[in-house]
């Protein structure tokens, strides 16, 4: 029976993924880990079924080990996208659920008012000029062009960056109804929250 490698993010750890496998459903494996210690559930960014899950868990947790936050922990500080890419080079079935596996309406809120959470961002915090072209985490072949702060032009009109960012994610699947635009929104490969962040541990 195939294994399924999933990617999970966490509103409240934010710039971490957790890579993990389980021989069951993904549903229910983030149900599982969605513990008294957890803030707020996980979401998942990407899972695809592999017929060998300790050989490709191996394989991304030795990818990407300089990242790994903690030895035997499953989280990485890194962008979903990096691992979702080698996933899909294994090309195994997609079974990314489309709905947050919440247990109630009360975590389905706590998670819908953390992901609406939208911190100041600015275009020159990130050190990206008007001109720019931006890429999607969820795939390299989409993309945007910066117009002004917060502004891009995707597909030919006007958006901010959160509104194209939520495009994106609802077209892949994810049944979000908000999100941090900046997350999701890569310049030179680097997410631009990442890229505004580092920025702002320079300048101190």
């Amino acid at each position: 029976m195939p294994e399924a490698i999933y990617i999970l993010i966490n509103q409240a750890m934010p710039g971490l993924v957790k890579i993990g496998r389980t021989e069951g459903c993904v549903e229910q494996r983030m149900k599982q880990i969605d513990t008294t210690g957890v803030p707020l559930p996980f979401e998942c960014f990407a899972a695809f079924e592999v017929e060998n899950g300790v050989v490709a868990e191996r394989a991304l947790h030795t990818a990407f080990g300089d990242h790994r936050i903690r030895d035997r922990r499953e989280f990485f500080r890194l962008s979903p996208d990096k691992p979702t890419a080698i996933l899909r080079a294994f090309g195994g079935r997609e079974v990314t659920p489309g709905q947050d596996p919440v247990e109630d309406e009360s975590d389905q809120r706590a998670l819908d008012k953390a992901r609406s959470i939208r911190p100041r961002f600015r275009f020159e915090m990130a050190d990206v000029a008007v001109g720019s072209v931006l890429t999607s985490v969820f795939d390299d072949s989409i993309q945007c062009k910066v117009l002004e702060d917060e502004k891009v032009l995707f597909r030919g009109e006007q958006h901010s960056l959160t509104s194209s960012a939520l495009v994106v994610a609802n077209e892949f699947g994810k049944n979000w109804k908000q999100i941090q635009g900046p997350r999701y929104w890569k310049f030179e490969d680097e997410a631009l929250v990442d890229l505004r962040d580092r920025n702002e541990l320079e300048d101190d």
